[in-house]
């Protein structure tokens, strides 16, 4: 046994697999060339996202041989951005390295991921694309569509969000809570805590063997995973900031239509359903709209208040501490 098999891992390759029976064995020789020598100690973490064909078996078998393969397989289908939060849990790294396991991503590039992750002191380097090799209408003119969204939307300047190979940083990833499909969104919501992304060209590679897990169909989930982000990047702490403006339009706009009818009917009388049926309705349907959207950013308040208050880590986090002895000797006091 050598001597890098025996200590904690530094660096953990997460694999995210879905029926790749015929890519795993050559997938693990190329990571094990890459990795072998020049970044151990390592461990290689295959999840495999409840396959219906030899993909486990072939996970068990590499891992009776590599004591540096750990095999997770989950209990049902859950999906990539499941299937990476499950590595991501496991993986016992300091610096984690996530990949797709169709050979699209070669492991080759890793090397220079890794230079660019220690040169520019970053907490996540993201694999960037730039020469696509796939269909033009069908994948790379709406990704090229979705990423110039996602980079308007989120605030962070890269090309490529789509892409699964990426180098984080333990604490950057492990504290990042992942559901739906919001694995593209990795680099936006790290940022939103101050974690400084880096991007690097790599190589995008025929896919050799399978199928596509992916269509023109996931244009549309990630536009509204888009408006998602979006709201919990502005909104997240001050939800009734979004909530408030058009909750307040609707009362004081139904408010001053029904004002306006109260005194037409105290002053003149007028029979509001026979002359200002369509108005009345539209008063008292702006006004009740905006009670209850002022309502729903209040309950969102609450909500906050009770989820940030309700945990033991801060809000905040922080990047340095300067006089640290000066710190803790106040602290004590």
């Amino acid at each position: 046994m050598r001597e890098s098999e025996q200590m904690p891992p530094k660096y953990s390759v997460v694999v995210p697999l879905h029926n790749e029976e015929s890519s795993i064995r050559e997938l693990y020789a190329r990571l094990s060339d890459v990795m072998t020598g020049r970044y151990e100690p390592v461990e290689f973490v295959f999840v495999d996202d409840h396959s219906l064909d030899g993909t486990a078996l072939i996970l068990a078998e590499l891992a009776g041989l590599d004591r540096r393969v750990v095999a997770l397989r989950l209990k049902r289908n859950y999906g990539q951005t499941v299937a990476l939060s499950a590595g991501f849990d496991y993986a016992a790294g300091e610096i984690i390295i996530s990949m797709d396991g169709d050979l699209q991503h070669d492991p080759a590039d890793i090397p220079a991921m890794l230079d660019a992750f220690e040169a520019t002191d970053s907490d996540i380097v993201s694999g960037w694309r730039e020469k696509r090799v796939d269909n033009y209408l069908l994948r790379r003119l709406p990704s090229r569509v979705a990423n110039w969204m996602m980079a308007k939307f989120s605030g962070v300047d890269i090309h490529d969000f789509g892409t699964t190979f990426k180098v984080y940083r333990r604490e950057t990833i492990k504290d990042i809570r992942l559901y739906g499909e919001l694995h593209r969104f990795i680099p936006a919501l790290a940022a939103w805590n101050g974690a400084k992304v880096t991007e690097v060209p790599i190589k995008n590679i025929v896919r050799p063997s399978g199928q596509s897990h992916y269509g023109i169909s996931r244009t549309i989930r990630v536009f509204f995973d888009l408006l998602t982000i979006r709201f919990l990047l502005r909104f997240m702490t001050r939800p009734l900031h979004f909530f408030g403006p058009p909750g307040i339009l609707g009362v004081l706009g139904g408010g001053g239509i029904l004002t306006f009818l109260f005194f037409e009917k105290i002053l003149f009388g007028t029979h509001l359903f026979q002359e200002h049926g369509p108005l009345l309705v539209l008063g008292m349907m702006l006004f009740l709209f905006g009670l209850q959207v002022l309502a729903v950013g209040l309950i969102g308040e609450l909500l906050m208040r009770t989820h940030f208050e309700g945990r033991d880590k801060p809000i905040y986090r922080v990047e340095r501490i300067v006089g640290a002895d000066r710190v803790a000797a106040a602290r004590r006091s």
